[in-house]
């Protein structure tokens, strides 16, 4: 397996591992959105100081304007995925809340499709199917289970998929003047300055003092956000982003792993397949989409 390949597969890898911070910070008594805000900043911190070392220049703003494409990926995005994912974590599982945080690519080619016309293929439409019966079969409707079924847990676990759908979204609009490591950058930073004013300081005082508890906040921020994507961004300049979207399947395997090794949770054979239904989808995507990029070249 060659570097590219090791550095996403260990970016997807490290994704997968988000769930074991979140539950050990829930274990202190921190509400999701704390968490949401504990990582956002601990991330901003760590890209600043990366960025500032290795690529100064990146960081410069070429027009105040642009501040919107980072309100969208910082604000409507990133603090409303990671609010969603980590709500459904609390409220069903890790592997469950992973699962149907996949169903983004799904969501990005219905958006793709109003906002920017692209054609929804036979495969896309395949995909999506596909998709939608493994969603049906995770949590609960097919066969219905009224013990597995939470309308709530559902809800913000696709919520999860929407707002991380809405990151590719955003971020086409911003990659035709920036990096995409300046666009990470600039989205934790804004994420980090709308949320730091509501954050309870004078309840959690105590707790932001606790050595583990800013092990697990530094830890979330840094290995399975901040260098995560540092190496994950470093691979995908070393093959097809095709390729890259395939190999970060890894993450809810792990994820699962996780969930099910670590916290003891439950996940059926139900749940099992619909979950490869959902990876299923997305390596059939990208398949096609490699597929095509191929044909063209050749024409």
């Amino acid at each position: 397996m060659n570097r590219a390949f090791l550095l996403i597969i260990g970016g997807a890898a490290l994704w997968g591992t988000i769930g074991w911070y979140v539950k050990n910070l829930y274990s202190f008594g921190f509400s999701p959105m704390e968490v949401v805000t504990l990582r956002v900043t601990t991330t901003a911190i760590l890209m600043l100081v990366y960025m500032l070392f290795k690529s100064p220049k990146k960081l410069k703003l070429h027009s105040l304007g642009d501040i919107k494409y980072f309100i969208g990926t910082g604000i409507i995005s990133i603090i409303f995925f990671n609010f969603c994912l980590f709500t459904a974590i609390e409220l069903s599982t890790i592997p469950l809340a992973t699962a149907l945080l996949y169903t983004a690519p799904a969501f990005v080619t219905i958006l793709s499709l109003i906002l920017f016309n692209e054609r929804l293929t036979r495969i896309k439409l395949i995909s999506l199917i596909i998709t939608l019966l493994g969603t049906c079969l995770i949590v609960g409707l097919i066969p219905f289970n009224p013990a597995a079924f939470e309308l709530g847990s559902v809800l913000f676990g696709l919520g999860s998929g929407i707002g991380y759908a809405l990151y590719s979204i955003f971020s086409k609009y911003a990659l035709k003047k920036y990096t995409s490591l300046s666009i990470t950058t600039y989205t934790f930073v804004v994420a980090t300055i709308t949320l730091l004013p509501f954050f309870p300081y004078q309840e959690k005082i105590d707790l932001l003092t606790n050595p583990i508890v800013l092990l697990y906040a530094f830890g979330l921020g840094f290995l399975p956000t901040a260098f995560a994507y540092i190496i994950y961004t470093y691979g995908l300049s070393l093959t097809e982003a095709s390729n890259a979207s395939i190999l970060t399947t890894i993450e809810p395997v792990v994820a699962t792993v996780i969930g099910i090794f670590v916290f003891h949770e439950s996940f059926s054979g139900i749940q099992m397949i619909g979950m490869a239904c959902i990876i299923g989808a997305v390596i059939l995507i990208q398949l096609y989409t490699n597929q095509g990029k191929n044909e063209l070249l050749k024409t």
